[in-house]
């Protein structure tokens, strides 16, 4: 399954900006590919203001977001993947979502299978019993 990450972000994004706040994104300036002004990261993490009014050109997908934006009134291209973001929020109030922190896989490496797994063909067994709801409070 895909990850819902990008799902998200984009989500968040629309609805931080529909509710006329500004939407703010904190991330791992030192994941692998981001491209983000360096002399404005610390910790290794950077808040950028993605809002209509501060970036131009905003593109999001499923891999990356990517836009124009000023750091000390000097245009900088950024970069950002997806895995990279740690969050996103309304300045105004901090109502967001915060994600785990991904690590990244390199191309060449390979994901060993797991041999208490069945073969991916196969159907995962039927539940047995009645099924049921349950509420929770």
């Amino acid at each position: 399954m895909n990850s819902s990450r990008p799902y998200l972000v984009r989500a968040l994004y629309e609805w931080i900006v529909d509710n006329d706040c500004t939407p703010h994104m904190l991330v791992n300036s030192e994941y692998p590919s981001v491209q983000v002004p360096q002399g404005f990261a610390s910790d290794g993490q950077i808040v950028l203001n993605v809002s209509p009014a501060a970036v131009r050109h905003l593109h999001m997908d499923n891999e990356a977001v990517s836009f124009e934006g000023r750091f000390g009134g000097v245009p900088h291209t950024l970069y950002v993947p997806i895995a990279s973001i740690l969050g996103i929020y309304a300045r105004e109030n901090g109502q967001g979502m915060v994600f785990d922190l991904e690590s990244p896989m390199e191309d060449d490496e390979e994901i060993e299978p797991d041999d208490d797994l069945p073969p991916p063909d196969s159907e995962p067994p039927r539940p047995s019993g009645r099924p049921s709801l349950k509420v929770v409070k």
